[in-house]
């Protein structure tokens, strides 16, 4: 079935774009964006790599922010630590 110019300004209307395409950078283009996203395919592919590259860093935002707050606990263990070592060595050692 063959898709007539009114089936294509139908479905560039209600075809939505990847919620990561929704920034406020290209806001004023999102009409626009719609349209090619659905025509060009090149210009799909380079937003479909864009909204990877979104989604792995928030994906890696999120792992910092996870093994950061372990790396404080552990740094935080480690000093408790020297300390109950040193105190142990002091009252021992004599």
């Amino acid at each position: 079935m063959q898709q007539t110019k009114d089936d294509f300004y139908l479905n560039s209307k209600t075809m939505s774009l990847p919620d990561e395409l929704y920034n406020v950078k290209f806001a004023e283009y999102f009409e626009s964006m719609r349209k090619m996203y659905l025509i060009d395919d090149r210009f799909k592919n380079i937003c479909d790599d864009y909204c990877n590259s979104v989604a792995n860093a928030e994906i890696y935002r999120k792992k910092f922010e996870k093994n950061f707050r372990h790396q404080l606990e552990c740094e935080n263990l480690s000093k408790e630590l020297e300390e109950e070592i040193l105190f142990y060595i002091v009252r021992n050692s004599e």
